[in-house]
């Protein structure tokens, strides 16, 4: 599955106050500014669009009409992640810098410079709560992919041909990593099992949702579903044990323009420690800190890493 990852470099022109989480915030302005510089049509109802199978907007925004996706899945996953910066802070001055991330998949890669312009647009628009009427500005200096610039605002140039490298899910290692193993919790994660919010993660449900999120991505954006014994793998994990859970939930609330309501969100955070062998679940903690795990992945939500930690 190709999958890039992109660095956008930004400078605040406004004074600018965000919320602590600022994923939905934005994720909310993109959506509105790519279907601004990608949308023909402009009359809002992209079910009833004769160009929605060649639209970015509806194949990226309104991906059960932009998209047929066979196979077992219902709906096929967000083809990309915005990960919002990651500090607390919610007052910037002007002039202030923040960075944030991009990851794209499959062949959305290639449609990279629309979402570069959706981004500049959105800096116009501005983000943010009001200030004295207005939100707050800002400009798209640079992206970077790979610690290389490959697009700088004053010269309106994207100067990289290849983008995106070829993900791959790793066989399992031979060698015995039986141990101890933190799992963090970057960001909120949303996992729901019979309808019904998660709020405790014993390892079997970590793996069920690592296999949902790596399953249903390459099956919509690579070579298809990874030949996996997806029971086999979740009746294993059951054996591994929890020995120190420092997991706590956090709420945040955002604002759905399409439902014209304010929606409270939530999800876990912290860290967790698992006890037992690893050896088969490696690879799919190594690819799902690349790909977020569990609901609200396009916002940022997901977010893990792990770590090995002695006895």
């Amino acid at each position: 599955m190709q999958f890039g990852k992109y660095d956008f470099k930004c400078t605040f022109r406004k004074d600018a106050i965000l919320p602590e989480y600022k994923g939905s915030t934005f994720r909310g302005g993109f959506g509105v500014a790519l279907k601004k510089v990608s949308c023909t049509v402009r009359h809002g109802e992209c079910d009833k669009c004769l160009l929605a199978q060649r639209c970015l907007y509806a194949r990226t925004f309104e991906i059960s009409a932009g998209q047929q996706i066979t196979g077992r899945m219902v709906q096929p996953p967000r083809p990309y992640i915005i990960q919002p910066p990651p500090e607390d802070k919610r007052h910037y001055a002007a002039g202030d810098c923040f960075d944030f991330n991009l990851i794209l998949f499959g062949e959305t890669n290639e449609y990279l410079p629309y979402f570069i312009y959706a981004f500049e647009e959105m800096g116009k628009v501005g983000l943010g709560k009001k200030i004295a009427g207005r939100r707050a500005t800002y400009t798209l200096d640079a992206v970077k992919y790979q610690q290389e610039t490959i697009y700088q605002s004053r010269e309106k140039l994207l100067t990289a041909d290849q983008r995106g490298i070829d993900l791959q899910l790793e066989s399992p290692g031979t060698q015995a990593t039986a141990g101890k193993l933190e799992l963090m919790l970057n960001t909120p994660l949303r996992l729901k099992q019979d309808n019904h919010l998660q709020a405790q993660l014993p390892f079997d449900v970590l793996v069920r949702a690592m296999l949902r999120r790596i399953s249903s991505l390459f099956e919509a954006y690579g070579d298809g579903e990874p030949q996996l014994d997806y029971r086999g793998l979740v009746a294993k994990a059951k054996k591994i044990e929890v020995c120190r859970d420092a997991l706590h939930w956090f709420d945040w609330q955002r604002y759905s323009n399409r439902q014209e309501a304010k929606m409270l969100m939530g999800g876990m955070t912290g860290s967790i420690v698992y006890r037992g062998n690893f050896a088969e679940y490696l690879p799919l903690l190594k690819l799902s800190q690349q790909l977020h795990i569990g609901k609200q992945t396009a916002f940022g939500l997901g977010q893990i890493d792990y770590r090995w930690i002695s006895a």
